[in-house]
Order: C-alpha cells, then sequence, then structure tokens
C-alpha cells in the first residue's frame, strides 16, 4: 500500500520534518488514500465480476462498464494558456513568461516550469518584473510605509527600550538567545504581529491575498484570486485583507472583532454551528463611517500616489471640508455652481464646508475625530504569551484570536494529532521557529472614545496600542519573563490616531473636547462625565 501525503502549507513555508509531514496529513484524511497497483485492479475487477454473475444467474444483470470519458486533448507543445487559461485586461496582455519566466510552448510541465517565477509581484523580484515597465512606481513603493511597516515597528521597538529606528520590518533582529524584553518584542513582531506584510500572503479566506504589487493589484476574493486583470485603482476590497481585525479601515465599515473568548463567539448558527468569520475572528456591526455610506472609496482620500510614496502627502478633513479655491492633490475636487465637489469612480458629490462657530473656536485646539468620531476602537490590557511548553488545553477556550497557525496548532494536539512541539512562522521569511504567540485582552469595547493630547498639545482620539505586556514560558515551564511592559511607553499606553467613524458631532459634542484618560483607571470609569472632587 501506497500512502499518499499532501504538503502542509505552513510547513512548506520553512519547517523541514517529514514525521511533521505525516502527522498532518493523518488529521486532514479521514481515511488513508491508497493507490491499487494495476494488475491488481485487473484481477479484483475480474473476480468481482463473476461473483456478481455467479449469483444473478442472468448474464442480463451484469453491470456495464461505463464508456471512458474522453480527455480533452493537448497540443504536443502547450502553451501557459492551454493549462492554464486566464483573462489578462488589455495593458498586459502579453506572453506569461514575461512575467513568470519558465518556458512557452514546452513539450512537458516539467519543462515549462524550469526557472519559473511563481510570484513575480513578491518583494524579491517585483523589480525585474513590475518594474520593467513600472520603474519609478516599483522604485518609489519600496520606500513607502506599506512596504516598510517602519511605523508599526519602531513605535513597538522604541517602547520597549530600543535606541535607534529601524528602516523596514526586514531589519528587526533574529534573536538566538532572548536575554531583554526588546529581544522578545521582536520575536513578536517578526511571527505575530506583521500578518499583513507585503510579503506574507494572508491566512483565512478574506485575508489571503497576493504579494508586493499584486497584494493591491490583483482582486482576490473568498480565498482565491478572481481574475488576472490588474486593477489600477484598488477596490476596498483589496484594502480589507490587510485593514481588519480592529486596525483602521474595518471601523470604516463599522466591524468591531469580538472578543477571542469563545462565550463571546456569537451569534450562532440554527443548528449551533460558528458563524462565518471571513477574517478570523467574528465581529460586531456597528454604525458605518458617513463617507462611506456617500459612496466613498478607501482610493477617494488615500489615492496610491500618496500610500506608495516614501514622503506621503497628508490629507486632512480640511483639505475638502475648508476648501480654499486650491485644488489640494492628489483630491479631485472641483468647483461645480460655486460649491467644491468630490468626482469619485461612482459619484459626484458637494462638499459641505464647515460652518459651525466651534470650528473656529477649537480648530488649534482639538481634531476634527474628537467631536465627529461616534465610536473608537478601545481594546485595552493586551496580553501577549510566548508558549514553548506542550501545553494546549489551557488555550482552547481562546483558540480563535485571528491567527490560523495559533487556532490550528491548539486543537491539533488537543485531539492527539498535532506536531512534536509548538512553532509559528516568520511572516518575512516563512521560516519556522520554537514558541507560539497567543493574544488576548483585558477588555475589548468601542463605547466612550479616549481623548488625550498628541504632541503638540492638541486634542486627539487615542487608544491604548501600547498597553503591552508580553510574557514568555521556555519548553521547561520556567517563566523567563513574567508580564515584561514597556519602560518607554506613553502613559497608558495611548497613542492618537484616526478612527473611520465619522458622523455627526450632536448636541454633546463639548463632552468631548477635555481629556478624559480617567476612563481607564481602576475600577473602570464607564461615566461619560469624570466626576473630580470638590475643591475645598
Amino acid at each position: 500500500m501506497e500512502i499518499t501525503l499532501f504538503p502542509h502549507p505552513l510547513l512548506a513555508k520553512g519547517v523541514k520534518a517529514g514525521y511533521f509531514l505525516f502527522l498532518f496529513n493523518l488529521r486532514r484524511q479521514p481515511t488513508l488514500q491508497t493507490k491499487i497497483l494495476p494488475s491488481t485492479q485487473l484481477i479484483l475487477s475480474c473476480l468481482l465480476c463473476f461473483l456478481l454473475a455467479g449469483c444473478s444467474g442472468d448474464d442480463t444483470d451484469v453491470p456495464q462498464v461505463p464508456a471512458p470519458v474522453k480527455e480533452k486533448l493537448l497540443p504536443e507543445n502547450p502553451s501557459c494558456s492551454d493549462c492554464h487559461p486566464q483573462e489578462l485586461d488589455k495593458n498586459h496582455a502579453f506572453d506569461c513568461t514575461t512575467c513568470h519566466s519558465g518556458t512557452s510552448p514546452a513539450p512537458s510541465g516539467d519543462l515549462a516550469h524550469a526557472n519559473l517565477i511563481a510570484k513575480p509581484a513578491h518583494p524579491d523580484v517585483m523589480m525585474q518584473t513590475c518594474g520593467k515597465c513600472h520603474e519609478r512606481q516599483v522604485t518609489d513603493s519600496h520606500g513607502s510605509l506599506h512596504f516598510t511597516s517602519s511605523n508599526e515597528v519602531n513605535t513597538v521597538r522604541r517602547a520597549f527600550g530600543a535606541e535607534t529606528d529601524l528602516e523596514r520590518a526586514e531589519d528587526i533582529p533574529v534573536h538566538t538567545d532572548i536575554t531583554t524584553p526588546l529581544d522578545l518584542a521582536d520575536d513578536l513582531l517578526r511571527r505575530r504581529c506583521l500578518l499583513c506584510h507585503i510579503r506574507y500572503d494572508g491566512e483565512y479566506t478574506e485575508t489571503l491575498r497576493g504579494t508586493g504589487c499584486a497584494a493591491c493589484h490583483l482582486n482576490f476574493a473568498g480565498g482565491t484570486m478572481v481574475s488576472h486583470e490588474f486593477l489600477a485603482k484598488p477596490q476596498d476590497n483589496e484594502c480589507l485583507h490587510c485593514h481588519n481585525s480592529n486596525f483602521v479601515g474595518a471601523d470604516y465599515y463599522g466591524r468591531y472583532d469580538h472578543d477571542f473568548h469563545w462565550d463571546y463567539r456569537t451569534p450562532y448558527g440554527k443548528d449551533g454551528s460558528d458563524a462565518p468569520r471571513p477574517y478570523g475572528v467574528n465581529t460586531h456591526q456597528l454604525s458605518t463611517d458617513i463617507h462611506q455610506q456617500a459612496g466613498l472609496q478607501c482610493i477617494d482620500c488615500h489615492p496610491g500616489s500618496s500610500l506608495m510614496n516614501p514622503e506621503p502627502s497628508a490629507i486632512t478633513c480640511i483639505n475638502c471640508h475648508e476648501y480654499d479655491g486650491q485644488q489640494p492633490s492628489p483630491l479631485n475636487i472641483r468647483l461645480q455652481d460655486g460649491l467644491p465637489t468630490l468626482t469619485t469612480a461612482n459619484t459626484t458629490l458637494p462638499i459641505p464646508q464647515l460652518q459651525h462657530p466651534a470650528h473656529e473656536t477649537y480648530k488649534n485646539k482639538a481634531g476634527c475625530t474628537v467631536c465627529h468620531a461616534v465610536w473608537s476602537f478601545s481594546d485595552e490590557g493586551t496580553h501577549l504569551f510566548r508558549q514553548d511548553a506542550e501545553e494546549y488545553e489551557d488555550w482552547e477556550a481562546i483558540s480563535i484570536q485571528g491567527s490560523y497557525e495559533v487556532e490550528h496548532e491548539i486543537y491539533a494536539n488537543i485531539n492527539g494529532e498535532g506536531y512534536p512541539y509548538p512553532f509559528m512562522s516568520d511572516k518575512l521569511t516563512g521560516q519556522g521557529y520554537y514558541g507560539l504567540w497567543h493574544k488576548g485582552y483585558e477588555l475589548r469595547r468601542w463605547a466612550f472614545p479616549i481623548v488625550c493630547k498628541d504632541s503638540a498639545g492638541v486634542l486627539q482620539i487615542c487608544r491604548p496600542l501600547l498597553d503591552l505586556s508580553l510574557t514568555w514560558v521556555n519548553d521547561e515551564e520556567d517563566v523567563v519573563f513574567d508580564n515584561a511592559r514597556p519602560n518607554k511607553a506613553p502613559a497608558k499606553g495611548l497613542l492618537p490616531y484616526t478612527p473611520h467613524t465619522i458622523g455627526k458631532a450632536g448636541p454633546f459634542y463639548k463632552e468631548r473636547l477635555k481629556i478624559n484618560t480617567e476612563l481607564l483607571d481602576y475600577p473602570l470609569n464607564l461615566d461619560k462625565t469624570v466626576h473630580k472632587p470638590e475643591v475645598k
């Protein structure tokens, strides 16, 4: 009996262990698939026909062998499109080998795929592929924040004591020995936090995407590439492949992640099954941003000329809502009947201008979202736990936490079909390393947006992004680090951000125009109004 094995998509990225591969395939296949030799097939077929004929006593009862299915005949030297039919857009209607290399036509698959570039838009090769025609765009994109992730990386590293910034995520050190909280944070960043890096192609149905240029410019949906026609202007679906899970962008569509514990995993289906979670975690549906309701797409305010530029131009609410007659590039604003109008891919919209006197009073004291954000992300007390020991049962209730690797490892090992040790892949290289990173929150809520001051002393909506605690238990079950906190983070880990949940300010906007970080004090103060003690 010959056992047919199937490749493990995670192990293929770097963990080289045939034994783990064998275990994985035993779990994936309820019964082993077997291949029976042709000679054995002939003997079994004859014996079966003889037995059936003998039992019936009537030759007419002998089953008729169905006619063989006629296979599609390929040319002697098939081209790429003969085996992989794809529709291309008019600007990219050239031979597949132009981007993918290989040989076409070719007499065999092996020859056709020799020197094949499976992912020509990947950052490692995009200059020699996409760069042939788009050299400037590719050069610029390599220095953009979407490629380097430098803001996110350096914000966390500085909080844990780093004295110098890194140019890009690829520069995060890989530590053989972890001796400081910063070392532990580096491991966390590479293996747990970079799920949306341009080198990684996602994990869940609606997070699966292309890499490099293809992450934005090829349409993926339902876990597969919908079309090979390149998108000059990516749609919101492409943005949400990364901008989900309580990340700015998901809030534009009113989505807020449920808590991870299985008590919050609702609603359930009539048969008790879990609700679909295409982004990895079930979501609450809250109010959407007023711009989304009006039909604006992400690129209407965040065009590629800004996103993929090493020095992006700042886009603010004032560019549109206090229009001074100058077109604020790159927004497509024109005067129509004396009023500024925004022309989008879908519609033409008049832009309301600032009229309320509060705008003049507070324009240098508060950001627009302080009054106009309907709700905000306020995930509090983020705990990250690296597990090297083979202990999984304690994590079953919070196994669903936006990481397929974590979820998969927990359930596989609880069912006795997992791997001999916990591991997790590096999202930049695909290499598997020892240890599994779990995540959890003390409290997830969207009510009562937190207001603090930015570095310029202006009030902004803030979220406790650096309210982090790192723990590491090694394979001997020794606690190496226990709730290691960032020693250079702002008070309560608060950082200003821009919630995309804009709506009308409402009559009580003045209640927002003051610092209210006391809402995070313990015990939690859930009143909207902070009650200060009387001064005697």
